[in-house]
């Protein structure tokens, strides 16, 4: 069973978090990974405070494990979000869109552990400086909001240049990509698209069908001509994204047509229209299964995983 550093800062069983993701990570998802051995984590969005203190007493009704909040430090509500979950003493802060520096200290008082998302070497030396516990270092390969960097340029990188634990996140879905992530120098991993396909995710079936369809080359990314680039499922919606772009479009424009649409998909099921946010793990995801399985799929395959590797260097050796 592989434990790290991060499994005892947080009183977890396995070096595995879920992603906070808007609409999709709700309670009921953040508590079937705690109680399988990761770290479930609730995704706030752009949810005011009132909708997200609900999500939080579902999840103490569900596990009495570890779990998170993720705050968007964008949403006009994070402000009040922040309150919440110093009030609500949440085990671990992550936090993304943005620096949450001015906020680590208070959230610290109340022995929270705070783990920003980062795109970068700047800003993760940045988080250590204002007192991270760690920081999540996510690749371009990732679903959603995405950086420029690919996960295996990024995480040796940030690894080398902070003394934080480190977890790696993007493209990874498997006991494969958890032991290329610990190999880079990663103490854990954050999953996000494989997670949504699970059976506690209370996203809508059409949103979770289009993913297990999407195959490897199934994800695009849009509004990189706003500044705001996303990686979402290739639908109809990407195609209105890429006439926009193409017609010199301001970015505001951009943005108005994504407004409104990552709920399209998860709540209404709209896949064609919607906004499918998703991974390019897509491809490895062939079917729904409960969150207890997939983790301990995952830890089984890494171990199997490690033993081949050793096994192969030992025989390199005798031969």
């Amino acid at each position: 069973m592989i434990r790290t550093k991060i499994c005892s800062l947080l009183g977890i069983n396995y070096p595995i978090f879920q992603g906070g993701m808007a609409w999709v990570a709700t309670a009921e998802l953040a508590a079937a990974v705690s109680n399988a051995g990761g770290l479930g984590i609730i995704g706030s969005g752009n949810a005011p405070a009132a909708v997200i203190e609900k999500e939080i007493e579902k999840a103490k009704a569900l596990t009495d494990k570890p779990y998170g909040v993720n705050v968007m430090l964008l949403s006009p509500f994070a402000e009040e979000i922040i309150e919440l979950v110093y009030r609500e003493k949440v085990p671990v802060i992550t936090t993304g869109a943005g620096n949450p520096g001015k906020y680590i200290s208070k959230l610290k008082e109340q022995g929270m552990k705070v783990i920003p998302v980062v795109p970068s070497v700047a800003l993760a030396k940045k988080m250590e400086a204002v007192g991270a516990d760690a920081v999540i270092a996510e690749g371009t390969e990732a679903g959603g909001h995405i950086g420029e960097l690919t996960t295996m340029v990024l995480v040796p990188q940030v690894a080398d240049a902070v003394k934080i634990p480190v977890i790696a996140a993007g493209g990874i879905g498997d006991g494969r990509g958890v032991v290329s992530a610990l190999s880079l120098g990663a103490q854990g991993v954050q999953l996000g698209t494989v997670f949504a396909c699970s059976k506690e995710c209370m996203v809508h079936e059409n949103y979770k069908n289009a993913i297990i369809k999407a195959g490897d080359r199934g994800t695009v990314v849009t509004g990189r001509s706003s500044g705001h680039p996303v990686r979402i499922i290739k639908n109809k919606l990407y195609r209105e994204f890429e006439k926009l772009e193409k017609s010199g479009a301001s970015a505001a424009e951009i943005e108005r047509l994504g407004t409104g649409k990552l709920k399209l998909a998860c709540v209404d099921g709209d896949a064609d229209m919607g906004s499918v946010m998703a991974g390019q793990i897509s491809g490895l995801i062939k079917e729904i299964k409960p969150v207890k399985e997939i983790i301990d799929s995952i830890i089984k395959e890494c171990d199997m995983v490690l033993e081949g590797l050793n096994n192969s260097i030992r025989g390199e050796m005798l031969d």
